[in-house]
């Protein structure tokens, strides 16, 4: 009869420690990993611009370069690396730059400065295709070179006259849209920053 109430003593505290652990476990959540990640925000500066986006041009591209060792006048090895560029290009005016005089007498509206052309071009590479060869290894450098060459070439193939140009008369049309209201008031815009041009105006 003692060792019965012995053994049902010992399981009684068994069960306890069990039921204890289990509760500890789920408590703290030791089988199951966390993760925790802390976000700053360092800076939040917002610029309100008045930029007017005359023109936007999108080129694309391929191009294979070959890297390779010669022994004794003979290549021994090459490898190849073929990379797709893109390159948009972008021509704007800061319209905060551009000061206008009203003549309410004569009914004019002068330009009287005009801001420059705004030319931005900028070419993102991707690789295409690595042709590695087990001598002849191509490194992080190697793509490094060869994606700074291929983003030179897209922004040397960009003709930025022709785009200043271009944007140009794009302007003028929409210098057009934007004085439309002066001009149903019968007023008349001249330029005498002799930039653009602005016939029909």
């Amino acid at each position: 009869m003692r060792n019965y109430k012995t053994i049902l003593s010992f399981v009684a505290g068994a069960g306890a420690m069990v039921l204890l652990f289990f509760g500890l476990k789920s408590c703290l959540n030791l089988t199951n990993k966390t993760e925790k990640s802390d976000y700053y925000i360092l800076t939040n500066q917002i610029s309100k611009m008045n930029k007017m986006v005359v023109m936007e041009q999108n080129t694309s591209s391929m191009q294979k370069t070959k890297m390779g060792y010669e022994v004794f006048g003979k290549e021994v090895s090459n490898n190849s690396i073929i990379t797709y560029t893109k390159t948009t290009a972008q021509v704007s005016y800061d319209l905060n730059k551009m000061k206008i005089e009203v003549d309410s007498i004569n009914k004019k509206l002068v330009i009287t400065e005009l801001p420059d052309a705004d030319i931005r071009i900028t070419p993102s590479v991707e690789i295409q295709s690595l042709d590695d060869s087990f001598f002849n290894r191509i490194t992080e450098k190697d793509i490094k070179n060869v994606t700074e060459k291929a983003k030179q070439t897209a922004m040397k193939s960009i003709d930025q006259n022709q785009l200043r140009s271009e944007g140009r008369k794009q302007l003028m049309e929409n210098l057009n849209n934007v004085f439309v209201l002066a001009k149903a008031l019968n007023y008349t815009i001249e330029d005498k920053t002799g930039k653009i041009g602005l016939l029909g105006l």
